[in-house]
């Protein structure tokens, strides 16, 4: 086979599309899983986060998106519980879309309560069991959830694709 040399511009347009977001996955004290209720998503419970701003790192993206979202500023260290990975999905979006979940440990019942959400975004927030998260969230959402969660517990890293859990 022969190949021949492109210029960046020219290769890169060869390559499969892409967006990717970062988010963080905290739990309360007991080790109940937070989540966010979004006002417009496919996934309607989520972890605070969002897709990358040009320029953003994963972690950057996961620390601004956590804020903008709960009011919450997170100064913990970074710690990536999984990656996420999601193939082209057709007109909606005609792009593959990757993750990554960072771990964002645990909230007092003070930080739950003082949550403040951007109403645009989400319209509530919940700390539930994953028996309790099961009955309220797609079966594909709680299957990365309990995926992640595993992961954490474990102190091990995931990696998932649409199939696993998007």
């Amino acid at each position: 086979m022969t190949h021949t040399w492109l210029p960046p511009a020219e290769y890169i347009a060869t390559l499969p599309r892409a967006t990717a977001y970062a988010c963080l996955y905290f739990t309360d004290t007991r080790g109940r899983p937070f989540q966010l209720r979004a006002t417009q998503a496919s996934e309607l419970w989520q972890w605070p986060g969002g897709n990358m701003d040009p320029g953003e790192t994963p972690w950057e993206t996961a620390l601004r998106e956590c804020r903008e979202e709960t009011g919450m500023v997170f100064s913990g260290e970074p710690r990536l519980l999984g990656a996420h990975f999601t193939s082209d999905r057709g007109q909606d979006w005609p792009a593959n879309h990757i993750g990554f979940i960072f771990d964002g440990g645990e909230l007092t019942d003070e930080q739950i309560a003082g949550v403040v959400l951007d109403p645009a975004e989400h319209s509530a927030y919940r700390v539930r069991s994953l028996d309790e998260w099961e009955r309220e969230m797609s079966p594909r959402g709680f299957r990365r959830l309990v995926a992640v969660d595993r992961a954490r517990r474990a102190g091990t890293t995931i990696y998932l694709e649409a199939a696993d859990a998007s």
